[in-house]
């Protein structure tokens, strides 16, 4: 499916639209939703991207179905509609989406595919996940697979098949294979990226619509800079 872009005055990127969902391409440092930093999250955007363009008066509705970290990029599903929004909390919790994540990552791992199983135990403390080879108390199970997709010169990019959905699960995962995210001092990156983000990019995703029944596949682009467009 081709990249379509719809561009506004609010900002935003916006891959899909209908009357039950919103779809966008987050950038580096929006926050899905409120949290206590105070900073305004991607949902207030949205919720008055949606106010402008309909002339809506009162408050507008939307659901926010998943999140990404702050410093990630790419795909992330608003839910318009109060029907939308449990159905898809379904299919996500169902894992009856598939999502496509790109990495680019400091080490070139051991083999050029793999799927890669861990047991995550998560740090509320620092906001951090440790990946075991073990299960031990407290831990959840993630698994992914990887693929290496282009070498560049100090960098390998990675496509990922996320098949759990837990905390910092890809940037704790790859960190423990000894290949951690470009810009992310939090797992073993050696300097941050002028942005303050990592290079983790949202990059598919691929469901039946909750309404229509449509099967719909979401590419987002890619940010603009030096090492994504190498990729």
């Amino acid at each position: 499916m081709a990249e379509k872009i719809v561009s506004n005055k609010s900002n935003l990127q916006i891959l899909h639209e209908d009357n039950h969902l919103i779809v966008v391409n987050k950038r580096v440092g929006d926050i899905v939703q409120g949290d206590k930093t105070g900073d305004k999250p991607l949902s207030e955007i949205v919720k008055e991207y949606i106010k402008e363009k309909f002339n809506k008066p009162g408050e507008v509705f939307l659901g926010v179905v998943h999140r990404l970290d702050r410093p990630t990029t790419g795909i992330v599903v608003f839910a318009r509609t109060s029907k939308a929004l449990t159905r898809m909390n379904e299919l996500f919790s169902n894992r009856e989406t598939q999502k496509t994540y790109w990495a680019v990552v400091k080490n070139k791992p051991a083999t050029n595919q793999a799927k890669v199983v861990h047991y995550l135990k998560r740090n509320e403390k620092n906001n951090t996940s440790k990946a075991h080879l073990k299960e031990v108390p407290e831990s959840k199970m993630a698994s992914l697979n990887y693929k290496i997709i282009k070498e560049l010169t100090n960098y390998t990019a990675l496509e990922i098949e996320l098949h759990t959905g837990r905390h910092h699960q890809i940037r704790a995962q790859l960190s423990a294979i000894g290949s951690p995210i470009k810009g992310d001092l939090k797992y073993g990156f050696d300097r941050s990226n002028p942005d303050g983000g990592i290079h983790l990019h949202a990059r598919k995703l691929h469901f039946i619509h909750p309404v229509s029944k449509e099967e719909l596949t979401i590419i987002a682009p890619t940010p603009n800079d030096v090492i994504w467009n190498a990729v």
